[in-house]
């Protein structure tokens, strides 16, 4: 039986059995939403459809659960209708499944400070706030299928002092209209992103939020190879830990977790709605978005090298050349220097380069060679 909000809000705090198809869960309920979205605190398996017993415990784990008819949430005050979003069993499943072991251990980690904003008190405000007076952030999104019909579980924001990881699974809409949506949108602070196409989607139908003034790391990493040689375009894109590996060559460390952390969201989707998140996976997240900043810097020094090459070039003749050679151009001439027409020899020398070093597919594009990342994700379904 669905029930109203209010015999909802008056269950809080109070331990509640929740029976479904699927097996009977308990724990403490937390939060009521309008739309009777619940949050259970500390879930407990209490019994499993077969009728073998077992119990496993979540400590300190929010489990959000959704509405259902097939369910029976019983209080000592009688009984109230639900059933997950993300179903409890499934959260069990998703941690049990969770390889914590095979992770790096603590002796190779070297920690990242980052802030979890998981509710509207204390911390968003201020996270909110700084990212305002920002001129440069990342932006990083994690969920299932990135798209207009995915499911957004996280959202990392990183500037050259912090880094923080906003829990839009427990944050809901509202992390958009209370700020988020006002700092993504503003066209005086550029977002650095990786294949923005697919978060974009996302939070343009799912949000209302309409992104502006992005730099995507994968576009200029193909601009920046075409101009490495000399006007080839590569046959495929990088995912961005290829991109990370490829330019800021990340220590192995952080390679290996970045490793893992993809093959779990392959393998066990389900992951990303476990609360709490596993340290070592939020150290993953704040990772991202840290290197992704990083990544926007080397990407713009690698732009810029050509123009500091010209720019030297200026400098070296007019301070070393010749008297003559200055004297006989007038201020007011425009014809293409020397210098500048030197790039034209330098493009046609990286072509042939190319050439030599790259094969060529059928369609004249450049096969770049396969970046040592066991775990790819062509289909894009968990993380960009």
């Amino acid at each position: 039986m669905a029930l109203s909000f209010q015999p909802l809000q008056a269950a809080l705090g109070k331990s509640v059995k929740l029976t479904l198809t699927c097996g009977v869960f308990q724990g403490v309920l937390q939060h009521v939403s309008p739309g009777r979205d619940l949050l259970l605190h500390a879930v407990e398996l209490l019994d499993e459809p077969d009728s073998q017993k077992r119990t496993a415990v979540l400590s300190e784990c929010t489990s959000a659960v959704k509405e259902n008819k097939g369910a029976d949430m019983e209080t000592a005050q009688g009984g109230l209708g639900s059933s997950p979003c993300v179903s409890p069993e499934r959260q069990l499943r998703a941690l049990n499944n969770l390889n914590m072991n095979s992770l790096p251990g603590k002796e190779e980690e070297e920690k990242v400070e980052y802030t979890v904003v998981n509710c509207f008190q204390e911390k968003f405000g201020p996270a909110v706030l700084h990212l305002k007076q920002q001129g440069v952030i990342s932006v990083v999104g994690e969920g299932v299928t990135l798209c207009r019909n995915g499911k957004l579980s996280w959202l990392q924001m990183a500037t050259k002092s912090h880094i923080f990881l906003f829990d839009i699974f427990l944050l809901g809409p509202q992390a958009f209209r209370n700020g988020l949506r006002t700092v993504l949108e503003d066209k005086n602070i550029l977002k650095v992103m990786h294949d923005c196409r697919w978060i974009s989607n996302c939070l343009f139908h799912q949000y209302n939020v309409l992104l502006d003034n992005v730099f995507d790391t994968q576009v200029a990493d193909v601009l920046q190879f075409s101009v490495a040689t000399g006007g080839f375009f590569p046959h495929s894109t990088c995912t961005l830990q290829e991109c990370l590996m490829q330019h800021l060559k990340i220590p192995s460390k952080w390679k290996i977790l970045m490793k893992h952390e993809q093959q779990m969201a392959l393998e066990n989707p389900d992951r990303w709605f476990l609360r709490p998140f596993p340290s070592s996976l939020l150290q993953v997240l704040a990772l991202k978005a840290m290197y992704l900043l990083l990544l926007h810097s080397s990407l713009m020094d690698n732009f810029m090298a050509d123009l500091r090459a010209v720019v030297h070039a200026y400098l070296s003749t007019s301070q070393n050349g010749s008297e003559d050679h200055l004297g006989s151009i007038k201020p007011t001439c425009m014809e293409l220097p020397k210098e500048l027409r030197q790039l034209a020899d330098i493009q046609k020398l990286r072509r042939e380069k190319a050439v030599k070093e790259y094969r060529i597919s059928e369609d004249g594009l450049l096969i770049r060679p396969v970046i040592e990342l066991n775990e790819r994700n062509p289909q894009r379904d968990e993380t960009h």
